[in-house]
């Protein structure tokens, strides 16, 4: 019998390493699994139709409030697996790559990278913390490699996790913590009421146990 799994999610790596490690894990000779970079709202919906059993996102005290009500109009909830802090994703050569922390206000003249959502998505759909903060140059993209060529080639920076684990990010970016009072919740998104398969309760516990490897706090 056919194998089947699938689960969308916002541009992090970590979420794919968990992936992998799953797939590798699990074995076989017939599946059909999905793994889906996704607008926030796509996240959402994908979780909420039934395609994806699990969506993979991460709310701050700044979205949580506006997050939390998409969730509950559209079926899902919420379960947090850690919280982190945010910090600043930048080339390893960028003269702030060795700062013990920085603020916004020192990026000012670095164009900031950052994953597009739909024209009508309410700034709490952003994947960044303090999305909501001005910037001066600013540069929007839809794909993580995009992100980070554009991170390096221009000494741009972007507000990440700080979860750098995977094979194209970790050898040319570097992160900074960021200095703020805002916190990440990372975790994931299932319908409400729902029981995970035997399936998506192993590629959690992956998930889980890879962002508490690799956090920056």
């Amino acid at each position: 019998m056919t194998k089947k799994f699938a689960i969308s999610g916002q541009h992090y790596l970590f979420d794919v390493q968990s992936f992998a490690a799953l797939v590798l894990a699990l074995g076989g000779d017939d599946y059909e699994y999905a793994l889906r970079d996704r607008t926030t709202k796509r996240v959402i919906e994908d979780v909420a139709d039934g395609e994806s059993e699990i969506g993979v996102l991460v709310e701050t005290t700044r979205s949580k409030d506006g997050l939390e009500k998409a969730f509950d109009e559209a079926g899902v909830e919420f379960v947090e697996l850690i919280e982190s802090t945010p910090r600043v994703a930048l080339p390893k050569s960028h003269p702030f790559v060795n700062a013990e922390s920085l603020t916004l206000d020192q990026l000012e003249d670095f164009p900031y990278i950052y994953f597009e959502q739909e024209e009508d998505a309410p700034v709490y759909f952003a994947e960044e913390a303090l999305a909501d903060e001005h910037r001066r140059k600013s540069i929007a993209c839809t794909d993580r490699a995009s992100l980070s060529e554009l991170i390096v080639a221009l000494n741009g920076y972007t507000v990440t996790s700080g979860i750098l684990v995977g094979i194209s990010d970790g050898s040319s970016l570097a992160t900074v913590s960021l200095d703020t009072d805002v916190t990440l919740h990372l975790g994931y998104i299932v319908k409400k009421g729902a029981e995970l398969s035997d399936t998506a309760r192993k590629f959690v516990e992956k998930l889980e146990g890879n962002l508490k490897k690799c956090a920056k706090f």
